[in-house]
């Protein structure tokens, strides 16, 4: 279904990945790993078609479902809505749109070649499960937990965490052959992950799977590509692991073990000779051949040596001292929001005070994205008041990195909206793991972590003393994820958060937690760190 030879990526001028070859075949469950920044999104887009390779040779049978990191900005369908996007992928929305422009033509004129097209149209339709669609389409929805009354309507007024999980839905409606998905978890809570895991286990096709979800990888995979950024200097950049990501963890290190171990003897190897061959140098003429030979067979042991397994620390991301703001950052009143239909958010009432952290909880579309993005003033509230306090700055993280400009660099992001020197920006870089050429690489080139380290740096730059912080830690690997949480857990200013993940909102230790749609504001303890990802 895959023939993957030789292939190389190139990344804003980067080479990511290099000579690689593998195949994938019906029935296997592939996870592409790797740490932030080493090729994964980059190398899935190019199997899927989204980007060219720079060399190599693609071989792909059968229909493909690519799930990318970006949301869909506009739809696919024949209407504006969700349902209709998601319809689009069995082309079952023009589809029906034809069989209902057929039985017009026929209620105006029922000849016999008006019911022949008909007919072939009607029976066509209800081969390909047209007729039983709408109701699959809502049992998948359902599954990765959107209403059934967003499906129905507009996909522009959804938001982006909303919209890519209709992509998610058209994708695993399509039917395709071969399933190629890139954090197919994010924006999703415990109910929906449950829910995707046992479609992925009992999918048929191929499935090729980057994500950081640990759950995920262990319970749907059966194959690991290990791709290494270090390793790319001829073919190896990919290392294959069978089994599922707990036995490629172990194989792995036993791995580095083993790499670590052999280029300790050849170091120790390395320098007895050297040592030996030093001491002859300046002796007779006869031991002073013999140290040239030496010297020769060192050089030759250099060329052969393998180097260890590099040891990699988390970023150690370093939030200032913020500037002092007045008791009460934050207070909002009766703020109503909605998109046509019922109202998402109904009479919201809260107040932060210096140093507090508020963390917003609620089920899928309770309206927690759209709290942040009013209080960001992004967004407008239908009705209701939100006032900042005295001294207040706000630095916003959008789950959408909505903030970033695809076509300017990560350097001239911190440039241009902090005022910083390149000196100074490529140093804040460097702290968030953005080093070398990756900092001015442009930020749409850039991998979903890349985009969320240059984001946080963002903030870092803006010297703000309110975050408000929507899913910051969605596309981290685990490292990163911890070193965020350690960072602002130590952090003394005033937050506002949204997440999913347990471990980052106990190491964060919130003061206060909003509760939507219910609206109640209570103290935080450690007992509703079990409905975290619940909700």
């Amino acid at each position: 279904m895959l023939e993957v030879r030789l292939l190389d990526v190139e990344v804003g001028g980067r080479l990511v990945v290099a000579r690689a070859s593998f195949s994938v075949r019906a029935g296997d469950k592939v996870g592409l790993v790797g740490r932030n920044g080493a090729g994964k999104t980059s190398l899935l887009e190019v199997l899927g078609g989204g980007a060219a390779p720079a060399g190599g040779r693609i071989v792909r049978r059968g229909a493909l479902g690519y799930l990318s990191q970006a949301p869909p900005s506009r739809g696919a369908g024949v209407e504006a809505t969700a349902m209709s996007h998601v319809l689009s992928g069995r082309g079952l929305d023009e589809a029906g749109q034809r069989l209902e422009k057929l039985l017009a033509a026929l209620e105006e004129d029922p000849s016999e070649a008006n019911v022949a097209r008909f007919g072939r149209a009607e029976e066509s339709y209800r081969a390909d499960g047209g007729y039983q669609a709408e109701a699959d389409v809502a049992r998948i929805t359902a599954g990765l937990g959107l209403a059934i009354e967003r499906v129905r309507g507009p996909l522009l007024g959804l938001s982006g965490g909303e919209r890519r999980r209709v992509e998610l839905a058209r994708i695993l409606f399509s039917g395709s052959d071969m399933l190629l998905l890139d954090e197919p978890t994010n924006h999703l809570d415990a109910d929906a992950k449950a829910w995707l895991m046992t479609f992925l286990a009992s999918y048929r096709g191929a499935l090729v799977v980057v994500s950081h979800d640990l759950d995920l990888l262990d319970e749907a995979i059966t194959r690991v590509l290990h791709l290494d950024r270090e390793a790319v200097e001829g073919e190896g950049a990919i290392v294959e692991y069978r089994g599922t990501y707990s036995q490629y963890r172990a194989a792995r290190r036993a791995d580095e073990e083993r790499q670590s171990a052999l280029a300790q003897r050849q170091a120790a190897e390395i320098a007895r000779v050297t040592t030996q061959a030093d001491s002859m140098r300046h002796q007779s003429a006869k031991r002073a051949r013999v140290a040239k030979n030496l010297d020769h067979r060192v050089e030759r042991l250099r060329s052969e040596a393998v180097s260890g397994p590099a040891r990699r620390r988390a970023a150690g991301f370093r939030f200032p001292t913020p500037p002092k703001a007045g008791r009460v950052v934050l207070e909002a009143a009766g703020l109503v929001k909605g998109f046509g239909g019922p109202p998402v958010l109904c009479g919201v009432d809260m107040a932060v005070e210096r140093g507090q952290r508020l963390l917003v909880m609620g089920l899928n579309g309770a309206g927690k994205t759209t709290l942040l993005r009013i209080l960001a003033g992004v967004s407008e509230a239908d009705s209701g008041t939100f006032r900042l306090g005295s001294g207040v700055s706000v630095g916003y993280y959008a789950q959408e990195h909505d903030g970033l400009v695809p076509e300017d660099s990560a350097v001239a992001h911190l440039r241009e909206r902090s005022g910083a020197s390149e000196q100074e920006s490529r140093a804040l870089l460097g702290m968030f793991g953005l080093s070398g050429a990756v900092a001015l690489q442009e930020a749409g080139t850039m991998s979903g972590g890349e985009k969320t380290k240059l984001a946080l740096a963002q903030l870092v730059a803006g010297r703000h003393n309110l975050l408000l912080l929507d899913e910051p830690t969605n596309n981290l690997d685990p490292g990163a994820r911890e070193a965020v949480a350690v960072s602002l857990a130590a952090w003394p200013g005033s937050m506002v958060v949204v997440s999913h993940d347990v471990d980052f909102v106990r190491a964060l230790e919130p003061d206060l937690a909003l509760v939507l749609p219910d609206n109640t504001v209570d103290r935080w303890s450690d007992d509703l760190a079990d409905l975290v990802a619940l909700a």
